[in-house]
């Protein structure tokens, strides 16, 4: 029975909890016995939180018996990236240096799903400071995909996906600066919103105007992705774009109820000149036919200067080189050689080079904007092929269908960055299986802070297939 609690979605494990059905001292027993049994194979945690949860799971279990009011997400436990502060709880950015940080306050996404009644369990794997697509460190070593040990699990939100794909807690707090949330949940098969700037504050950044890092929920379920959001959606005074925005239903509109006639889904394979292996094509192809079964009109569009990982290289790198070259000074022998390339590759930009990504930040949010204007969603796949080797090097060469390009960012995930930089809505959504048994990813854009109706066609297309009966053995 406990191996099966781990199955069930936080939607039918409130459910559950607030029937009586099911206790959470029940649901965080059955999790951690989980951590504890996969963690070995799966390195998806820097801290598990075993004592603790446990203690909040029986508070909340008195709760529920002395007939309270319950929280939105009452005794379900969440894991959070262990690059956003845990109150109380080691958060170590994924860092040697940080090894024994100890934050005195939780992040606002963190203390609204406490404030809901969610039970952390644990703090999941990240690269040092979130800062690539592949989830290792010199501090806990790396973690493997939750499908193939032999593969990555992406990153930088690997262990995130890793835990919610393997049964460990239905709900995780990722983070997202290029992709790392939906590059992950494409590697492992679930699901990664990249949410409308503002929507969930956001009170770690430094430089909030310019931010183009959002604090994300990963998932197995939409439905399940619209609760954490109803839990973390609204504004804050720390963060200026969140000041003035409503939450919507997020919940209620997820439900899949209805048709996707007179939605317009504007689609795309790939920018020109970047590959894409034949698979992924297939199943794209294959995910537009569902969408078009649910009654969207679908139309192509040109990717022509969709190709921008250099504006996102420029602007990210400097953020990156004013953060961390102090600590890379009088840390530089405990910090992994691609943090410190990264950093140094920032040296190459001037303030100039900054500024004009900056101007072409915005001529994409321009573009965007044209686009759905005239269509209602974009499509296209989250990444260009199924998950890289557990050994990739971020500045080695990467092999689609037996061809080899010369740079990971651009040739894998050449999707994921410009919605970072426009501060649209994305989702990347379980697509399908390649023939190795690895997952495939499709990601849809909505409308600037539409992301409730981005989340309605996501419960469409989820409910479209059968794919959430299939876990990793």
């Amino acid at each position: 029975m406990s191996n099966d609690l781990c199955f069930l979605s936080a939607t039918e494990l409130r459910d559950l909890v607030a029937t009586k059905q099911i206790s959470p001292v029940e649901i965080v027993s059955a999790v951690l016995a989980r951590a504890e049994a996969l963690q070995g194979e799966l390195n998806c945690f820097i801290t598990i939180c075993g004592d603790e949860a446990m203690a909040a799971a029986r508070a909340a279990e008195r709760k529920v018996m002395a007939g309270k009011q319950l929280g939105l997400l009452h005794g379900i436990p969440v894991t959070v990236k262990d690059i956003v502060n845990t109150r109380g709880v080691k958060t170590t950015f994924g860092a040697i240096p940080y090894r024994d940080n100890v934050p005195t306050e939780d992040a606002v996404a963190v203390a609204r799903l406490r404030a809901e009644g969610a039970i952390l369990i644990g703090k999941t794997t990240t690269p040092e400071f979130g800062s690539k697509c592949l989830t290792d460190s010199p501090l806990f070593g790396r973690t493997r995909n939750a499908w193939d040990a032999f593969r990555s699990s992406g990153g930088s939100s690997g262990g995130a996906a890793v835990a919610v794909a393997s049964g460990i807690g239905p709900l995780a707090i990722a983070t997202d600066g290029g992709g790392s949330t939906r590059i992950p949940a494409a590697c492992n098969g679930v699901v990664g919103l990249k949410q409308s700037n503002g929507v969930i504050p956001h009170s770690q950044a430094l430089d909030v105007f310019g931010n183009q890092t959002y604090v994300t929920p990963t998932t197995r379920t939409v439905a399940d992705t619209a609760l954490m959001m109803q839990a973390m959606a609204g504004e804050d005074s720390c963060d200026p774009w969140s000041i003035g925005l409503p939450v919507p239903d997020f919940v209620g509109t997820a439900v899949p109820r209805g048709d996707l006639r007179g939605q317009r889904i504007l689609y795309c394979l790939t920018p020109p000149g970047r590959p894409v292996s034949a698979e992924v094509a297939a199943n794209f192809r294959a995910s537009l036919d569902r969408l078009a079964g649910l009654g969207a009109e679908l139309e192509e569009f040109s990717g022509e200067g969709f190709d921008i990982e250099p504006i996102w290289r420029a602007i990210n790198h400097t953020v990156w080189r004013t953060r961390f070259a102090k600590l890379a000074a009088e840390h530089g022998d405990e910090l992994s050689e691609a943090f410190l390339k990264q950093l140094a590759l920032a040296t190459e930009v001037s303030g100039v080079d900054y500024q004009e990504a900056m101007f072409a930040r915005t001529a994409l949010f321009r573009r965007v904007q044209s686009l759905l204007a005239h269509g209602h969603f974009l499509a296209m796949p989250t990444l260009t092929r199924t998950a890289l080797p557990i050994k990739q090097d971020l500045f080695g060469s990467i092999e689609i269908d037996g061809a080899h390009y010369d740079s990971v960012r651009p040739n894998w995930f050449p999707w994921t960055m410009p919605f970072n930089m426009t501060g649209h809505p994305a989702v990347s959504l379980p697509a399908g299986f390649a023939r190795d048994g690895l997952p495939i990813g499709l990601q849809l854009v909505g409308r600037f802070r539409h992301d409730a109706d981005l989340l309605r066609v996501g419960a469409l297309f989820d409910a479209s297939g059968d794919l959430l009966s299939r876990w990793p053995e």
